[in-house]
């Protein structure tokens, strides 16, 4: 299998097995003690890998676009942790693999950037999903449409695109933004170095941490910026000690952020760097066990990090990640291979994992749960401090940790972020729960959240929590005014 040489995202072809880089699998030990194991669960009502994977503010995850032997897809379908079970809803407008999906502010979801069928079809419309109906509708168009880059949701609630490769195999420098008030995009400066399959964080001082990549040969960085969408400059801080793109980056409850695994010269990598944006350094930490490239990374809610997948052979083992003794330990064999598959934080603290490819490197429609065994980070918990309804039966909440830490790793199409508020009510006399939308003319914040009209739910007495990065806050009463006749 050819691996060095052209530019990486040739490697992401709709043969798929190619997309990953070659690794011996070292073996993880089986007598370590693993609290936390997979399970399947429902699968999918058809096979696609590249695709991306969201969480609703209702709870459910919605999947879009994606890849299948001979062709792109359009279709989209939404997962129910309540159920198990995958259901269809309505078709992108356009089909694409590799691109990016945001949740803004407006419980809607963002769709940009990727290609069809054809490596060469770049798509430049971009779509919104709107939950309240289950539909897609274009809202603008990138003015480079590109695939390998990075997507992230801003404190104000833009959206920024930065870097890829276009389809003349460009690399590119430039940030895109997009406006959720009108549903435009404008330019919004450019990186340093232009580089794809990088890695981006946002970092609590507001800055995007962005990371590695490849250049048009193929070769990787280890350079990293920090871009200020503020000023719209990007400007150098510390390099990583090794050179690596299609890794994973993640924010920690402490500030850091860690780095892992990656691929370099054609290999998958174990080392793991953490950046301190305080001195704006690295330094090492872990490695992982299995050397992985293109991988997953989840935060979970007792502040350790889960990284599935990645390498070739397809590994079937997962592993943890401890900040607090900064090593990895085997946690479970997976119930299915989903090599390429998103991995998305639950309400529950459960990591959904599907599609992808395989164990022979075919696409598949399977899924798994993870469970992380229920402890949390009390110091990330989030507060109700207020709660009521307004006379047009929508929830008000006010509070504070509605946003945490971004259980998100690299702002790539694998991304599925959590750190926003899920609200689920329940009835205290019948126990029926129901997980609320938000208002999207209302956005939600740090401390404060609007519920969409809350309908076909019984009066009376009920408790409302807030749900984030998989960490609930203490039940709270609120007594529920008559909706609907109920």
């Amino acid at each position: 299998m050819n691996v060095t040489g052209r530019p990486h995202f040739r490697l992401h072809s709709l043969t798929a097995p190619s997309i990953f880089f070659l690794t011996a699998v070292l073996p993880l030990s089986p007598s370590v003690v693993a609290p936390f194991q997979f399970n399947e669960t429902g699968s999918l009502n058809g096979a696609r890998n590249n695709h991306t994977a969201t969480l609703l503010n209702s709870g459910k995850v919605l999947v879009a676009g994606g890849a299948v032997p001979g062709g792109t897809i359009l279709a989209a379908e939404l997962y129910d942790p309540a159920a198990g079970i995958w259901s269809v809803s309505g078709n992108l407008a356009s089909e694409r693999e590799r691109h990016t999906a945001s949740l803004l502010r407006s419980g809607k979801v963002l769709v940009a950037g990727g290609n069809a069928a054809v490596l060469s079809d770049f798509v430049g419309p971009t779509e919104l999903y709107d939950p309240a109906i289950g539909t897609w509708s274009t809202s603008g168009a990138i003015a480079t449409p590109r695939v390998e880059h990075t997507a992230t949701l801003l404190a104000n609630g833009k959206v920024l695109i930065v870097g890829g490769q276009d389809k003349f195999d460009h690399v590119l420098t430039s940030v895109e933004a997009y406006d959720p008030v009108d549903g435009s995009w404008s330019d919004a400066g450019d990186l340093i170095t232009p580089r794809y399959s990088h890695a981006t964080t946002l970092l609590p001082n507001g800055k995007l941490l962005i990371t590695g990549g490849f250049d048009r040969r193929g070769n990787a960085f280890a350079s990293a910026e920090l871009y200020d969408p503020t000023t719209g400059i990007s400007t150098e801080t510390g390099s990583m000690m090794i050179a690596r793109g299609l890794h994973t980056m993640t924010l920690l409850p402490s500030g850091d952020v860690l780095m892992a695994g990656g691929a370099a010269n054609g290999q998958a990598l174990a080392d793991a760097e953490l950046y301190h944006p305080a001195s704006g350094t690295w330094t090492t930490t872990g490695s992982l066990a299995t050397p992985r490239s293109n991988q997953t990374a989840s935060l979970l809610p007792n502040g350790s990090i889960l990284a599935t997948g990645g390498g070739f052979p397809f590994p079937s083992t997962a592993e943890l990640y401890d900040p607090a003794t900064g090593s990895w330990t085997y946690t479970d064999d997976l119930a299915t291979i989903n090599v390429g598959g998103p991995a998305t934080l639950l309400p529950n603290g459960k990591v959904l994992i599907e599609g992808g490819l395989d164990g022979t490197g075919l696409t598949t429609a399977t899924a798994q749960l993870f469970s992380s065994g229920g402890n949390f980070d009390k110091f990330s918990r989030p507060k109700i401090t207020g709660a009521t309804f307004t006379t047009d039966n929508r929830l008000l909440l006010s509070g504070f940790r509605f946003q945490g830490v971004s259980s998100a790793s690299s702002g790539d199409r694998k991304d599925s972020s959590t750190n926003y508020p899920v609200v689920q009510l329940r009835n205290v006399d019948t126990g029926q729960s129901q997980f609320l939308l938000v208002d999207s003319t209302r956005v939600w914040s740090d401390k404060r959240f609007i519920s969409a009209e809350v309908t076909d739910f019984p009066s009376g007495p009920a408790f409302v929590s807030v749900i984030t990065n998989g960490i609930p806050s203490v039940p709270t009463s609120v007594v529920v005014p008559p909706l609907g006749g109920k």
